[in-house]
């Protein structure tokens, strides 16, 4: 039944019995940058039925959140790992984001659970012919890693629910309590004493109300975008037979009739490397895009701009291009990759100043190496790696350190985040934001969760040298912790002893 009346609109809605009043509006919905006003719907409270309980609930099954939950439950914790997408790994396997990162350029630095992955993988990880020289060390198959990441975490005992997503936090006396989830049966609950938010966009830490910093401080844009693709059936033997000056010249006619409006955005570098190369079967990073990404229907738009871009790229290499006449696309990301979006605010807040001069913490779980890497937020398709300037990046054979802090907050203590929603400024996070980095907060983390429980205490109040030595003896590369002041705490903020 529909009522209407000058002022004020209200209906109600038959679902399962509950009724929906729908009054006034909001000017940005769940805070989310970007988002336009529009009604609100006041829902009554209703009873929610429990689909899981658990020590440590995870949500978002990235390379971090498999970390996160394999880790905790590798010390005794019982653990549930909830995922928005059919099958693990994020971006990594559902992406086609497939490179590791493990060395300094002089030695591997990142090993724990990372290391623990490539072992498990076997044939479907590729360590690199020039390791350890460069900071890209490893290649895999995206397709493969579904199967062993899916082995690791059962092989955890961590119970794992993929097509579900967190969608509302439960909260009670200045804690959370769980997560809502959306099922084909209805709405319910998953419940744990820890809660780490995996999911990239740090929507529960958001939903929990912990406060969050969006995009460069100049304009608030975040780092740009990019759809991976694959090819096949280009004849490798006849693009590298070709002149080199033809792959050049096609780039030229490519940034000619972009700068025309008559062709999509595209990194120049990256097109001029594939033109020259004519790999079939090899993720090409070069289709850009740039927008908010926590706002659904532009994130549509954008995903869709892109994949007709993949086509007109390829409509123009099979004209111009030797070797490419009988080019297909075998595969395009599942999802367009998402770089930036809201930075959960943290005891510790990682800069750009830490990142180059390679900056030591004494709440370290591991350490990062990667440069300030920042894809263009306007969409170009440039990205700062194509420069390599030595000022944009620790020193060759040097390290930064990855602090518990910028994953712990210092309002709700058994909710922490890990991955790319961590607390890091615009430009750190273009370092800290890669997978294998990721994996090392996930690690830490669900290490700390684990020993937290076991002592009854919460997560800023674990014993850092205790865990530190316990990811050490779990295989993590951990050196150069700077030793804690007597009366200081290693991280800040007031649940820390």
């Amino acid at each position: 039944m529909t009522t209407k009346s000058s002022s004020r609109r209200e209906f109600l809605v038959a679902a399962g019995g509950l009724g929906l009043s729908a009054l006034g509006s909001d000017a940005s919905p769940g805070g989310q940058p970007g988002r336009t006003g529009g009604p609100l719907i006041v829902i009554p409270e209703r009873r929610v039925p429990v689909l899981a309980e658990a020590d440590v609930v995870v949500c978002g099954g990235g390379t971090a959140g498999i970390s996160a939950a394999c880790c905790a439950a590798r010390h005794g914790a019982k653990v549930v790992l909830l995922e928005r997408w059919p099958s693990v790994g994020g971006m990594a396997t559902n992406a086609l984001v497939n490179i590791w990162h493990t060395s300094d350029r002089v030695k591997q630095v990142i090993h724990g659970f990372v290391q623990e992955a490539i072992d498990r993988a076997g044939p479907f990880v590729r360590r690199r012919a020039d390791y350890p020289k460069r900071p890209e060390t490893h290649d895999f198959d995206s397709e493969g890693m579904k199967v062993v990441f899916h082995r690791m975490l059962r092989d955890f005992k961590v119970r794992t629910l993929c097509n579900l997503a967190a969608v509302e936090p439960v909260m009670g006396d200045g804690r959370i309590g769980g997560v809502l989830v959306d099922t084909k049966t209805g709405r319910k609950a998953v419940l744990g004493r820890i809660v780490i938010d995996a999911t990239g966009d740090g929507d529960v830490a958001a939903g929990a109300g912990l406060p969050f910093d969006f995009g460069r401080a100049s304009d608030g844009r975040v780092q740009g975008m990019t759809l991976m693709f694959c090819l096949r059936d280009v004849d490798t033997q006849a693009v590298r037979r070709a002149p080199p000056e033809i792959a050049q010249r096609v780039v030229q006619t490519m940034r000619e009739l972009r700068d025309q409006g008559r062709f999509p955005q595209f990194n120049e570098s990256a097109a001029l490397h594939y033109l020259r190369t004519g790999e079939n079967h090899v993720p090409y990073n070069m289709c850009p895009a740039a927008g908010n990404p926590l706002d659904e229907e532009e994130l549509t738009r954008l995903s869709a701009k892109a994949r007709e871009a993949v086509y007109q790229y390829l409509d123009l290499w099979r004209r111009d291009v030797p070797g490419f006449a009988k080019a297909q696309v075998a595969t395009m990301g599942f999802g367009i990759g998402v770089r930036e979006s809201r930075r959960i605010r943290g005891r510790k807040t990682l800069d750009a100043e830490m990142v180059v001069k390679a900056a030591k913490q004494p709440d370290a779980l591991g350490h990062g190496f990667w440069m300030i890497d920042i894809h263009d937020p306007k969409g170009s398709g440039y990205t700062t790696w194509s420069d390599q300037k030595p000022e944009m990046m620790p020193p060759v054979g040097q390290s930064y350190h990855i602090p518990l802090g910028m994953c712990l907050n210092d309002r709700i203590a058994n909710l922490a985040v890990v991955g790319r929603c961590a607390s890091s400024t615009h430009e750190a996070h273009a370092s800290v934001r890669l997978q294998s980095h990721c994996m090392v907060m996930g690690q830490g983390v669900g290490t700390c969760a684990a020993l937290a429980l076991a002592s009854g205490v919460e997560m800023a109040q674990v014993d850092v040298k205790k865990l530190q030595s316990t990811l050490r003896n779990d295989g993590v590369y951990l050196e150069d912790v700077p030793e804690l002041a007597a009366s200081t705490s290693a991280v800040e903020g007031p649940f820390a002893p």
